[in-house]
Formats: structure tokens, C-alpha cells, sequence
């Protein structure tokens, strides 16, 4: 059963499938959404009120359009997208994590999630995040050294940010960060929705001796609001196939080790 707020995988697809509709094609009538999304317009016009009501969409009459900017989605409804790749993005990344004793860094995110539940049979690494619901599944997974910087909660994320958490991660030293992102490209570097957090989390490249950006192919080549920090600055990339081939070509260029998982 799902905790109380929290959609089912399938209520959340088609949430975030609703999303990228209004976002390539703009305001839609209820009944287009429903015939699209292959449900009941009662269904929809459900899924319609919550994501109304977390200011993810705005109600029109009958229908809904995108709100202006550019919103992010709150954690809770992307833990379904593209979770196969994702997991196969973590195989590889928890492989390029070295033996023996190592103080890894993960940012919040799903992909960065998925890393740690591949380094869950390691009982040699010290865990260092900004993230509660990485700092938490770390220690149920057994990670018996797990450092969470402090600062304020970022309720889209569940990312601590802010002066606090930069000034915790400048007395830490991290052996591999990896790095969940919002966008990344050669031209726009890493990018991410929110500038609180872009910082709070360079911070945590800027103790890295060695960066990894872990992300699914939508993300690869979609520059987002804020930038966290330049491609030089990172040292590999592990994302899937369905990204865009001259992007990739480019990150290769500027010295960017590049790793490619099946996305199916």
C-alpha cells in the first residue's frame, strides 16, 4: 500500500505523462487529456485538481494549461519515470566506485537513489548526502556511516540546502561525488531548477577528487534555471541510449568519459 499522498507508480505516470503533454502542446480540454492518457475524464479531472493544487498546472474551464516557468516536479511523482535505465545507469556507476574504504557523495534525486541500492552489499564506504530520504534508506540499507548536512529542506526534493549545508560540506572530504542533474550539456554545464540548491550542491563538487553525473537520457542536452557547475569540472558521465548522439559527442570532446546503458 502507498503512504498516505504518495500516487501509485501507474497514478504517477500518467501524472507526469499529463505534464509533458500540457508542456508540448498547451492548454488542453479535459476530454483530450483523458482520451490521450487512455482515462476516465472523471480520472483525470482527479489528477488534475492534486497537480493544480501543488502549482504544477493551472484549471481553465473544462480543461488545464502548463504554468509559465519552468516548474519542477516534486520527488514523490518522478520515482516511476524511466526506472529500468535508471537502474541500469546505477550498476555501472556503483562499478566505477572504487574497493576498499571510500567516502562517496549523492545529491538527492531518483537516479542518484538508485546508485546507493547498488552499493548496498559495500559496508566499507561512508556516505555523505544532502538528501533526508538518501540519508534515511542509507541506514536501512545497513550503511552504518552516513553523514546528512544540515541546512533547509527543499519540500520538491527533500534536499537540505542553503549556508548551512555548503559550510558542512567544506569540512568534509568526499572520494567520488555523484552528481544527480536536471539538465546537462556542454554549453550550459550542469544545471539543476533551483539556485539554493545548485550551490549546495557544487559545494559538494568542489570537495569531490572525482565527480560522476548520473542521469537518464532526458535529461542529456536540456539545459535548466540554474547552473551548478562546468562540464570541466566533472570527470564522467553514465546515462542511456536515448540520448541525443551529437550531444554526447560534444561531452566526449571536452574530455567528459562517457558511459551508454540500453534504455530498454
Amino acid at each position: 500500500m502507498n503512504a498516505p499522498g504518495v500516487p501509485s507508480h501507474k497514478r504517477s505516470d500518467r501524472m507526469v505523462a499529463l505534464l509533458a503533454m500540457l508542456n508540448d502542446r498547451g492548454p488542453m480540454a479535459l476530454t483530450q487529456l483523458a482520451e490521450s492518457l487512455h482515462a476516465s475524464p472523471a480520472t483525470i479531472r482527479r489528477d488534475v485538481a492534486v497537480l493544480a493544487s501543488q502549482g504544477l498546472l493551472e484549471r481553465t474551464h473544462g480543461g488545464a494549461r502548463p504554468v509559465k516557468g519552468n516548474r519542477e516536479l516534486p520527488v514523490r511523482l518522478r520515482d516511476g519515470r524511466n526506472q529500468e535505465a535508471k537502474r541500469r545507469i546505477a550498476a555501472v556507476v556503483a562499478g566505477l566506485i572504487p574497493a576498499g574504504k571510500h567516502a562517496i557523495g549523492l545529491t538527492g534525486g531518483t537516479t542518484t537513489a538508485e546508485v546507493l541500492r547498488a552499493l548496498r552489499s559495500r559496508d566499507d564506504l561512508t556516505i555523505i548526502t544532502n538528501s533526508v530520504s538518501i540519508g534515511l534508506e542509507a541506514a536501512e540499507l545497513g550503511q552504518d556511516r552516513v553523514l546528512i548536512a544540515g541546512g533547509v529542506l527543499r519540500p520538491n526534493s527533500l534536499e537540505l540546502v542553503g549556508s548551512l549545508a555548503e559550510q558542512t560540506m567544506k569540512l568534509v572530504n568526499v572520494g567520488t561525488a555523484v552528481i544527480g542533474v536536471d539538465g546537462i550539456s556542454v554549453a550550459e554545464g550542469l544545471t539543476t531548477h533551483d539556485e539554493i540548491e545548485a550551490r549546495t550542491n557544487y559545494a559538494m563538487i568542489e570537495r569531490s577528487q572525482r565527480v560522476i553525473v548520473a542521469v537518464d537520457s532526458s535529461k542529456v542536452g536540456i539545459p535548466t534555471l540554474a547552473k551548478m557547475a562546468d562540464i570541466t569540472e566533472i570527470q564522467a558521465l553514465v546515462t542511456d541510449s536515448g540520448a541525443p548522439e551529437d550531444e554526447l559527442q560534444r561531452l566526449r570532446d571536452a574530455g567528459v568519459d562517457v558511459h551508454i546503458v540500453d534504455a530498454d
